[in-house]
């Protein structure tokens, strides 16, 4: 989806009550994976600094690869959602009966909103990304840490040891409001013509 029509899109699904609709909103505002979002447990989310650590076995990567976790510094909105959900050690999106969310349910819910077969809840960390690259000043770096890309330069990896943790929290306020932000009035296709 390109950025432009995210604010909108944020509007119609803040309207839906289900359990997948809170789970996209949630992927949308973490600019995580579906299998990240849905393998969530209550023990990786930090309340009280506001972070949501997945940790480095449950991310995709490279088999052999050295991975660290990813830890997401949460919005506001993010944390909302989480309040929301029900207290306890289980899974951070799952039904009543403790099972978590399927795999295929936050795709399931897009179709379902009748914008087209080719949007994807994957598609979502594009979007974030074309955001990050032509709406803001935050550099290339800190939007792969965001999206959780490991570092092709082995050299760079080495000395790159730090998360940018801070600034990553502002990134993704940022990111958040502009989730939140009223959506641009829609353009018709009427042309006036002067005489």
């Amino acid at each position: 989806m390109p950025y432009a029509d995210l604010p909108r899109f944020m509007v119609e699904l803040r309207r839906r009550e289900s359990l997948s609709a809170r789970a996209l909103e949630y992927t949308i505002l973490t600019a995580a994976r579906t299998g990240d979002t849905i393998g969530g447990v209550r023990g990786e989310i930090d309340r009280g600094q506001g972070l949501w650590t997945i940790p480095a076995g449950r991310l995709k990567g490279r088999r052999g690869r050295r991975k660290r976790d990813h830890v997401i510094p949460l919005s506001d909105r993010a944390l909302e959602i989480l309040d929301a959900r029900s207290e306890g050690a289980g899974f951070l999106f799952a039904h009543e009966y403790g099972e978590p969310l399927s795999n295929i349910a936050m795709l399931e819910l897009l179709q379902g909103m009748g914008l087209g077969d080719d949007l994807t809840v994957h598609g979502f960390r594009s979007t974030f990304k074309d955001w990050c690259s032509e709406q803001t000043a935050y550099p290339n770096e800190m939007s792969e840490m965001a999206l959780a890309h490991t570092v092709p330069d082995k050299v760079e990896a080495a000395y790159r040891r730090g998360d940018m943790r801070e600034k990553r929290r502002r990134l993704m306020a940022d990111w958040a409001a502009y989730c939140a932000s009223p959506p641009a009035a829609k353009k018709d296709n009427v042309v006036s013509l002067r005489a």
